[in-house]
Order: C-alpha cells, then sequence, then structure tokens
C-alpha cells in the first residue's frame, strides 16, 4: 500500500502557489497501480482518497501511521466504486461483486477489506471519519438518484447519478456518486458553487488518454486552475469552488464529507461573477 498525506491550505497561500506547487497541493496522480492500493489522508475533514489496482492478486485495506487504529475501519466509513470492469470486493467474508460504475458503502468497525483480483477492475473509494455504525449496502445504477440536467445549447448536458446519498444509503458524512457528460458537452458543475460545511474531491475518469479536463477551483474571485488527465483525482477545500471543461466529454466521481448531508447545502456563484 502506497500512502501519502496533504496538509490544508488557506486560501491566502493559494495566492502564492506556482503551477507545481498547486498540482503537489491538490492534484492526485497515478491513483491506480497494478497490485496496489495507493491512498491520500487529507486534512479536509480527514477524507481518505484512494485507488486500488488487483491484478494478479487480492488486495487488503489496512490501516496506516495515521490513522492509529488497529484496522482502516476502526473508526470510519467508505465508499467504493468500480470504474473498471466488473470485480468483486470481501467485507468481513461476505463477497460484492461490482460491476462498472455500482457503488458500494461499508459501514464503521468493519476489520476486513478484500479487493478480489479481476483484470481491469479499478476500484475509486473515499473513506471519512464515522461516529456511528451503518450496515454494508450495494446500490447499483439502477437504485441510484438519477437527475438530467444542463443543456447542449450550453454544453454542459450530463447525467447525475447520486449513489451513497442521503435518502438512498444511511451514512455518517460521507457523500458519493458520479456524473457524466453527454457528447457534446464539456462544463461540469456550472453554476459553479461552494459549500463551507464540507469539502469535496473530484475523480475524473472515462476521458481518452490524448485529452484533458481544465479543473477550475479556489475562491469566486481569486480563481486558478489545474489540467487534469483520465483516472486523476482533485482535492477541493471547502472554500473553494470545483468545476471543469474538458477537451472531450467525460465522467467524474463527487465525494463529500463534513458537518451535513445535505447534497443541496451549496453557495451558488453566478458565472458572470467568477474572477
Amino acid at each position: 500500500m502506497i500512502s501519502e498525506v496533504r496538509y490544508a491550505t488557506h486560501p491566502d497561500g493559494l495566492k502564492i502557489l506556482d503551477t507545481q506547487q498547486l498540482r503537489d497541493a491538490f492534484l492526485i496522480a497515478d491513483l491506480f497501480q497494478p497490485d496496489k492500493i495507493r491512498l491520500c489522508y487529507t486534512h479536509y475533514d480527514r477524507l481518505i482518497i484512494g485507488g486500488a489496482s488487483p491484478v494478479k492478486k487480492a488486495l487488503t485495506l489496512e490501516s496506516f501511521n495515521s490513522l492509529k487504529s488497529d484496522f482502516f475501519l476502526q473508526r470510519r466509513e467508505m465508499g467504493i466504486i468500480n470504474v473498471g470492469h466488473s470485480g468483486a470486493v470481501s467485507v468481513d467474508g461476505k463477497v460484492y461483486v461490482l460491476a462498472n460504475k455500482e457503488a458500494l458503502y461499508i459501514g464503521r468497525g468493519t476489520k476486513e477489506v478484500i479487493f478480489q483480483p479481476a483484470e481491469g477492475a479499478l476500484y475509486y473509494f473515499n473513506s471519512a471519519p464515522a461516529h456511528a455504525t451503518y450496515p454494508v449496502k450495494k446500490i447499483s445504477l439502477e437504485d441510484a438518484e438519477t437527475v438530467e440536467i444542463g443543456t447542449q445549447e450550453t454544453c454542459n448536458q450530463r447525467t447525475i447519478r447520486k449513489l451513497l446519498v442521503n435518502g438512498k444509503v444511511e451514512t455518517c458524512q460521507l457523500q458519493m456518486g458520479l456524473t457524466e457528460l453527454k457528447s457534446g458537452s464539456v462544463w461540469n458543475t456550472i453554476p459553479a458553487h461552494t459549500h463551507d460545511r464540507r469539502m469535496e474531491a473530484y475523480f475524473y475518469f472515462n476521458l481518452p488518454d490524448n485529452q484533458v479536463v481544465c479543473h477550475f477551483m479556489g475562491q469566486p474571485h481569486e480563481t486558478r486552475h489545474l489540467f487534469v488527465k483520465n483516472n486523476q483525482a482533485v482535492i477541493s477545500p471547502p472554500w473553494s469552488i470545483h468545476s471543469g471543461a474538458g477537451t472531450s466529454n467525460y465522467s467524474f466521481i463527487w465525494g463529500m464529507a463534513g458537518e451535513n448531508l445535505d447534497y443541496g447545502d451549496m453557495d451558488v456563484v453566478n458565472p458572470t461573477e467568477l474572477r
């Protein structure tokens, strides 16, 4: 397992970061490495952002130094979304088969999580601290709350699938879902917004290898950008917008952790107000 820690950045500190410093602080590349678990522990709401690629051997999710726990989910909950070929995850001995884009919620106190080997299976996951225990639950695309939003004229026609959200799955603070942009559309999360009650992480996938997404971040009046490739993630602080435009259509997973479970709790910024 490969782990790293990312510290929180004050909004004023963002102003003085050069391109590489910005990428080092907020971009997570190389999430998927064959037969390894890669994770990033961020001090924003203590969210863990990770990827597992079990090609030839099973990968067991283990605790690491930053957690100071006997096992990974001793004081945490977790959400997994399969962004590759069909595969299986074992949770305390029970096997859950996950097809592409299906999700699995795992509650606090689960002692053993094993990603079973399967050619082409790629598991993206988020984990957040938890104060209560809720049962394991699998969510298929048919189970998700699905919303069609945007228009072709504004290049942001997209399908939002709320997978691990309040009303579908009981969680402490973790929420996850995925958004798929239609062909010809490139903009996500427009109008942009912030939500000071929780942080967010974006994971971009289904993006052709020769294409990129320009991810916009920062305070609405002091924005910055990151060019993001396929299967890369971006950490978004509570004070930051999180929006993007791609050179192709793409999909992305959004994961949130923080003070409440109200999906609509956001402070919208009119596009003409952005700087």
